[in-house]
């Protein structure tokens, strides 16, 4: 165990966090021009089931943070084990996310993606700076699931595709 006597670094709070094994998502929107913005988030959870909430968080320098603090609308899909090369690939900022990427509109233009664990269809409901991250709170106005799929897990700076769920 490691005892901090001392106010952590930022190293040292990543490291402990780390030791919280999360899910993992893709949050999609539309920029203002039409195009399909995504990336992987693992900072997502449930704020409240009446009226439906949840939150996840965005680091204030991604360079995707206008487009969702600028959109209406966006969608947190819950990925399966079969998916961990898109977490990796929405995770990259070197690369075309969306090239190869099969997609569909919802009925706000916002991409939904195949074969996921569980969808939430979302309108932004508030946002609120901390620290050095964006807390986005979303209404879901419809979501959907397949408690036949096994989910993606992080833990530890690691994907895991085999668990006992």
């Amino acid at each position: 165990m490691h005892n901090l006597m001392s106010a952590p670094t930022s190293d040292q709070v990543r490291a402990a966090l780390g030791r919280f094994p999360t899910g993992v998502t893709i949050v999609t929107a539309r920029a203002a021009d039409g195009a399909p913005v995504g990336l992987t988030v693992n900072s997502f959870n449930s704020v409240s089931l009446q009226p439906p909430l949840v939150l996840w968080s965005l680091a204030l320098r991604s360079r995707a943070r206008a487009v969702f603090e600028r959109a209406e609308h966006h969608v947190i899909h819950v990925l399966s084990t079969a998916q961990q090369a898109l977490a990796e690939r929405f995770a990259r900022r070197d690369v075309e996310r969306w090239s190869g990427v099969t997609w569909t509109p919802n009925s706000e233009a916002v991409p939904l993606l195949p074969d996921c664990v569980a969808v939430f269809e979302c309108r932004r409901r508030s946002a609120y700076v901390e620290g050095d991250h964006v807390i986005f709170v979303a209404e879901v106005l419809r979501c959907r699931y397949d408690a036949s799929v096994a989910p993606l897990l992080y833990h530890g700076g690691r994907f895991y595709t085999e668990h006992p769920l």
